[in-house]
């Protein structure tokens, strides 16, 4: 397996809409586009082998080195904040982390935030430098729920078209960061296959900016 570039890709959507900037790069594996539950897919003649993997442990797999390269949403960076290279911003599965709320949201900084979210990381830093005192509930799912049955005050969440929210009578009340889909590098990896792995990432940007 060290001859070939590995490549962690997200599940879903995101993964097929990703796949296809690698092929149109120059990095095209047909067996992938078979309907089958297979997980691994290589080209030999192209030297590279893709890989199915849930969204959030792209990273891991990255990190841990089972993965030369994979992508990965710069949410996921922020919030785990994995000790890998960030190489290219793919420009694909965009969004924003928001603070988001009733529409007649106030916030009485007389007291305690309550902030429901999957990102407490990322929340906590952002409140840190506004320096209000939080209280963080972490939620898995459903964080729309939250603020309607009084559990907290707001949501931090990753809003995309905010049809979710605009359907639950939320708004968005702070817009934090950007986010897109990112071209990451495991560190030894990019340092024993650095050749191959720019090779891609040059390829990569050049379709981008086609």
């Amino acid at each position: 397996m060290s001859d070939m570039i590995n490549v962690a890709l997200p599940k879903g959507r995101l993964g097929e809409q990703v796949y296809d900037m690698f092929e149109a790069a120059g990095y095209p594996c047909a067996e992938i586009r078979e309907d089958s539950r297979k997980l691994i897919f290589e080209n030999n003649e192209a030297g590279i082998r893709y890989f199915w993997v849930k969204p959030s442990d792209v990273a891991i797999y990255v990190e841990r080195g089972a993965a030369d390269i994979g992508v990965a949403g710069k949410d996921i960076l922020l919030e785990y904040r994995p000790d890998i290279y960030e190489l290219l911003d793919l420009g694909v599965g965009k969004c924003f982390m928001a603070v988001a709320g009733k529409r007649d949201f106030h916030d009485n900084t007389g007291r305690t935030l309550k902030v429901a979210t999957k990102f407490p990381h990322i929340a906590s830093e952002y409140y840190s430098g506004l320096c209000r005192e939080i209280d963080i509930i972490k939620l898995m799912g459903s964080i729309e729920l939250a603020p309607i049955l009084g559990l907290s005050d707001v949501i931090v969440d990753i809003v995309e078209t905010g049809t979710t929210l605009k359907e639950n009578d939320l708004v968005v009340l702070e817009k934090i960061v950007p986010v897109s889909a990112r071209l990451i590098s495991n560190k030894v990896s990019f340092k024993f296959k650095n050749v191959e792995i720019n090779r891609i990432v040059d390829a990569m940007r050049e379709h981008i900016n086609r």
